[in-house]
């Protein structure tokens, strides 16, 4: 039966990436404590059939706690002792401990991958209600729980009675032999008894690995409900992506307009550019009532494509980067300039007017209203 939410819906869709990014901020990762027991107990299986090769080298140091040279080390003996062991433990916890916490971290990257959470070391006052927590006992998780620990119990000491029992007769031989062959035994039998219960060890951890991945994604499951809230989160109310889609069918007219206008390129007065990011075609007659036209214009690609076809008509381009911006930002194709940017342009046209025909004129400043200085994003430049 599916888990069911707050509200009475039942949780059935496969929980989002969204939400599982969510869970894992939150410190909710996929965990195993029986899969931590059975790598931990492997790698202190392995430590330990490697302890014979640090054993003699290991008594040769304790031998030398006992040893003394001479007397005049008897003053700074004891400190020098201390030292020593101190240095030893450090050696030991090395050797026992960077495993140990190798195999742990690999663990949890296998099982759920390393998480750093910092909303989980929050305070949770729910986890301190008696309420929940008799919940908690009494519920199935709870009662899996009890399933695991009884199978585990079964399984350990069972394996180990059989392992003793058959052990049993080289165990009762070992007060009648030396010390270096009780060592011997003791050798070979431990680590067959532990590797047997990692056998089993390893049956349990299989067993609360696949229960705790279930567990985990029934938690993290979703009602239809929470599906469209997250989608419409995600991609955007209705209003929202229809205002999207009808900036981007405006954006695209508006290209399409500007690509369809470069044939009247050729009628133009003159282009201004910036020099090159955006071109501006006017058009204008002098004489005729009303102001310049911009006759097409265009930004990055498309202004190259005017400055090309400009100079294939022998049209001058005139390069004022304030007020090609200020033409392109206000202008409209085949719609007449603003009336802020008269004069500007008539100071234009008039000199390229002169060089047209052939005069030598020093290049006029341009005028631009501080209301029209854009930058190349359209932004008023302050």
């Amino acid at each position: 039966m599916a888990e069911e939410s707050q509200d009475g819906q039942d949780k059935t869709e496969e929980p989002s990436q969204r939400k599982i990014d969510k869970a894992k901020e939150d410190g909710q990762v996929l965990q195993s404590k029986e899969m931590f027991v059975f790598t931990s107990i492997a790698m202190g299986l392995i430590i330990f059939l490697f302890i014979p090769e640090a054993a003699l080298p290991g008594m040769n140091e304790w031998g030398k706690f006992f040893r003394i040279e001479s007397k005049e080390q008897l003053s700074s003996l004891p400190f020098t002792r201390v030292y020593q062991v101190f240095e030893i433990i450090v050696i030991i916890a090395l050797f026992v401990g960077i495993p140990l916490m190798v195999i742990s971290l690999l663990t949890q990257l296998a099982v759920g991958g390393i998480n750093f959470a910092p909303k989980a070391v929050s305070f949770k006052g729910n986890k301190i209600n008696p309420i929940k927590g008799l919940k908690r006992i009494f519920s199935v998780k709870g009662l899996v729980e009890l399933g695991k620990s009884v199978l585990k119990v079964v399984l350990l000491v069972g394996l180990s009675t059989i392992i003793i029992y058959i052990m049993l007769p080289q165990l009762l031989m070992i007060s009648h032999g030396s010390l270096n062959s009780a060592l011997e035994v003791m050798y070979y039998a431990f680590p067959f008894l532990i590797g047997t219960l990692l056998v089993a060890l390893a049956i349990i951890a299989a067993i609360d690995y696949f229960w705790q991945r279930h567990v985990h994604i029934q938690q993290l499951k979703m009602t239809k409900q929470e599906v469209k809230d997250e989608h419409k989160q995600t991609e955007g109310s209705p209003e929202v992506r229809a205002k999207i889609r009808r900036m981007q069918m405006e954006k695209s007219r508006e290209s399409s307009k500007q690509r369809e206008a470069l044939e009247n390129v050729s009628d133009a007065t003159a282009v201004i550019t910036n020099p090159a990011h955006f071109a501006v075609a006017l058009k204008y007659n002098p004489g005729e009532i009303g102001a310049p036209t911009v006759i097409a214009m265009g930004q990055d690609i498309i202004a190259k494509q005017i400055i090309e076809r400009a100079k294939e008509n022998k049209i001058t381009v005139f390069r004022s980067p304030l007020l090609a911006r200020a033409l392109y930002f206000t202008g409209e194709i085949g719609h007449e300039i603003s009336d802020k940017l008269y004069n500007a342009v008539a100071v234009a046209l008039a000199y390229i007017y002169r060089i047209d025909q052939g005069e030598s004129v020093e290049e006029p400043e341009i005028t631009i209203p501080d209301e029209l200085r854009f930058d190349e994003f359209g932004n008023v430049v302050n």
